[in-house]
């Protein structure tokens, strides 16, 4: 048909709401969307990453802080579902991009098991906020370009690896599949299958059969693939600890059993319960200073290649290949992480499930509002999220971990001055059970490597100086102990 403005003597139809002061905001007609699309793109993207309501609560909420205090998982859902329904739908109107906003899954590994055991949740959650202010200085400063070209591109996509496998692993664990052996120093095998080195239980069945399915929804690329798969295995695990009358204890945390009502006021308990320079005091400067780093580097890059891949996937970069308001979007992200922290859900970052709305048409920010209004929805369903045990959600993290292990195919093997700091950044994350160690590991390994290789000129300033802070982490023990000897 042409694309002229008549077509046999008859005006040819304008897409709904042209001309309307929403297609005007959202510039809905010049990206060539319809609000028809627009909505079921946010629909899209809703469903397909709607299981951090779940996994979120599970992975917060099966870790203890330093003082052996948890945190509740109804609170959890309603913070979970609170920041990724106002930042979302923040990005939607300030920022007009189809990029949905939530909690970030290996941002909140960091938190749970790696900044919680040396402080308190306060503490943790006020590192998170100090992280999302320093972001967004970075982004008004205009740093945060000079600090992402300072780090090689292969140590970004092997930390991206590392933490695939890191999630990976915590969902092995968590499902019980992995376990540690009770009496470790008897054998030289920290891990085994099952509780005792086989299978055993039908909690563990619930778990296989949830990676089976994920799985194969996922190679089948079914759009929803691991929200699918969790409300499908939620409801196996449901008859089965009805018909096989499981214990309790076998679960874990949720057992899986319908509770007496769905709809329950949201629990707004957790929003404000930080402490903003507590970790720096509890934990220490320079361990701080390196979680903050961690999350930084973690949320960094993260949020910089999901952002760039979907407006690129929508058709929205410009001939330079940048992409429109970014100065804006990149600053809501840090404002994401702020938010995160303040209500104890932990940092929130853009979602690379957002390519599902895409797919299905969204290329404007009306689609992230409609996604985050059934985020808003959701606030009301927290009992849904506490019926969903372990074993059914575990598989969705090692899909996850499937999904970010993809960065491995872009590092260069054969170029060892790079390889093998990133072999290094991958391994230690995993092995150690810390996210920070194997950045570390990869910085340090890098620097000595280019300096032996007589290299220096090409290691940057920046890299230097992060590498030297942790020098002083891997050596926080003696350093402790000489200072406090003087």
């Amino acid at each position: 048909m042409s694309g002229s403005a008549v077509d046999a003597g008859r005006p040819v139809s304008r897409p709904p709401l042209a001309g309307s002061a929403l297609d005007r905001w959202f510039r809905i007609s010049e990206r060539g969307s319809t609000a028809v699309r627009e909505l079921r793109g946010g629909v899209a993207t809703f469903f397909t990453m709607a299981y951090i309501l779940v996994l979120n609560p599970i992975i917060l909420g099966s870790a203890t802080d330093k003082f052996g205090h948890h945190l509740s998982t109804p609170q959890l859902v309603t913070a979970t579902a609170l920041v990724a329904a106002v930042m979302t739908a923040i990005m939607g109107v300030g920022g007009n991009l189809p990029l949905a906003i939530a909690a970030g899954l290996g941002l909140n590994a960091v938190v749970a098991f790696q900044l919680a055991p040396k402080m308190s949740w306060p503490d943790a959650m006020g590192l998170v906020v100090f992280e999302g202010l320093l972001i967004c200085v970075l982004v008004v400063t205009g740093l945060r370009e000079a600090i992402m070209n300072a780090i090689p591109l292969p140590i970004k996509q092997a930390i991206s690896v590392g933490i695939g496998l890191f999630i990976a692993f915590i969902g092995f664990v968590d499902a019980g599949f992995a376990t540690r052996i009770p009496d470790a120093a008897k054998t030289t095998v920290p891990v085994q299958l099952g509780a005792t080195g086989t299978l055993t239980g039908w909690p563990v069945l619930v778990f296989c059969l949830g990676v089976l399915l994920t799985v194969a929804l996922v190679a089948r690329r079914i759009k929803g693939a691991i929200l699918i798969s969790i409300v499908v295995m939620t409801i196996v695990a449901i008859v089965v600890n009805s018909v096989a009358d499981v214990p309790a204890a076998a679960w874990g945390l949720s057992v899986p059993k319908w509770p007496h009502k769905v709809v329950a006021s949201p629990d707004f308990g957790l929003v404000g319960h930080f402490s903003l320079l507590g970790g720096f005091q509890e934990a220490g400067v320079v361990t701080a200073a390196l979680f903050v780093f961690t999350l930084v580097l973690s949320d960094f890059f993260d949020a910089m290649g999901t952002i760039v891949g979907i407006s690129s996937e929508a058709g929205l970069l410009d001939k330079r290949g940048r992409v429109p308001n970014i100065g804006r979007v990149l600053f809501i992200d840090g404002a994401a992480a702020v938010a995160g922290g303040a209500a104890s859900c932990s940092s929130n970052t853009a979602y690379v499930e957002s390519a599902a709305g895409v797919g299905e048409g969204a290329r404007t920010g009306l689609a992230s509002v409609v996604t985050g209004a059934l985020f808003a929805v959701a606030l009301f369903l927290s009992p849904l999220a506490a019926v969903v045990p372990s074993q059914a959600a575990a598989p969705a993290l090692v899909a996850v971990g499937f999904l970010l292990m993809a960065q491995v195919r872009n590092i260069d093997w054969t170029q060892y001055d790079i390889a093998i700091p990133a072999f290094l950044t991958i391994a230690a994350m995993p092995f150690t059970y810390s996210i920070t160690n194997g950045i570390g590991a990869g910085f340090l390994s890098f620097v000595a490597i280019k300096l032996v290789l007589g290299k220096v000129r090409d290691v940057h300033p920046l890299v230097w100086a992060v590498s030297v802070c942790f020098v002083a982490y891997f050596a926080i023990d003696p350093l402790q102990q000489w200072l406090g000897a003087k």
